[in-house]
Order: structure tokens, then sequence, then C-alpha cells
């Protein structure tokens, strides 16, 4: 018998899984709560439709995100210092949560139109923050200020977008190795020309 304060985090887990085999169309409300071992009156009780559960499979990862980016964005250190814990911070946490991401991706067409705005509005506040970033580092002369802040963060954040096709667990690089590489090659590219 699933604990009611556990009956949310049960039907993401329990949706997330469904949602990577079956397929978000082909997963239904009964098999979810069957699988989770609870009725539909409780799934309702806290999320009001499947889109629901699909949005928030996202909107979880993408709140923790933001969370870590605004402490590291308002910590007292050098910005270059910033940007890389933040920029190793999003591929890290984007590796653990691969399968809420990628599933995500996937199916994000079949939310209604208010859900996607929503998803939409809270991504572009994580990237204007990070991009605020980079452009602290770019007045203070730690960054190069020839390319645009908004290309620098359309580049990284598509490769991180891009982490779902190749990433494997058993490959030979840590989430947080691969943090840390991404995060160096961004600040290499954003370091100002020699004399």
């Amino acid at each position: 018998m699933v604990q009611q304060r556990d009956v949310p985090r049960r039907l993401l887990e329990v949706a997330t899984k469904l949602f990577a085999d079956r397929g978000f169309e082909s997963t239904s409300v009964q098999a979810i709560v069957q699988k989770a071992g609870v009725t539909k009156g409780a799934m309702y009780h806290y999320f009001s439709s499947k889109d629901d559960l699909l949005y928030e499979i996202y909107a979880r990862v993408l709140r923790m995100q933001t969370e870590h980016l605004d402490q590291f964005a308002e910590a007292d250190k050098p910005v270059a210092e910033r940007v890389h814990a933040a920029a190793a911070d999003v591929v890290e946490t984007s590796i653990a949560n691969l399968d809420d991401t990628v599933i995500f991706f996937r199916s994000m067409h079949q939310l209604n139109e208010q859900k996607r705005a929503e998803v939409r509005r809270e991504r572009r506040r994580y990237h204007e923050r990070f991009r605020q970033l980079v452009e602290e580092g770019q007045r203070s002369g730690d960054f190069r200020g020839d390319v645009p802040a908004d290309l620098v963060v359309d580049y990284f954040f598509g490769a991180v977008h891009h982490l779902g096709t190749w990433y494997r667990k058993r490959g030979p690089l840590s989430g947080r190795e691969i943090g840390q590489h991404f995060a160096g090659l961004l600040l290499n590219s954003l370091r100002p020309a020699g004399p």
C-alpha cells in the first residue's frame, strides 16, 4: 500500500517508466494508477490529467536546475567560476534525470497549449538568467565580447539538449565528468583572445 505522502512521487515514477516504455499516447491513466497501486481518485487529487503528469516530469527537473542556477548566480565568486558551476550543474543534472527530459521532449507537442507555454516560459527564464551571467562576464572583460550572449547560450544549450541522443550510462565518463568537460569547453570558448 502506497503511503498518502508518497502518492505523487510514485505516480511520477510510474508514469515516467510507462511513457518511456510505451510512449505517452499509448499509456492510459488506468495503466498508470494500476501500476502505481493507487486509485484514479488519488491520482486526480494530485494531477488533473495525464498531461499534468507529463508536464511535472520535466517541470520538477527544470525547477531544481533553476534553483541551482540562482544559487550559483548569486554566489560571491568570480563570474567565470559561477558560469563554470552553472554549466557543469545543468549537464550533470540533465544526465541524472535523462529519462525525464527525453520523455518530455519526445512528447511535449502533445501537451495542451497552456502547458507548453508554461514550460517555454520557465525554460526562457532559465536561459535568460544564464545569459545574464555571460553578459556580466563580457562587461567585466572576463569573457570575450565579440560573440552575442544569446548565441553563446543557444550554442551551449543546443549541446545540452542533445545529450539524450548519445549519452549512455555505461559509457566511459560519468555525468559529473561530462559536466566538467562541457563547462570547461564553454569557458575556453569565452576566454578573451590573448594580445
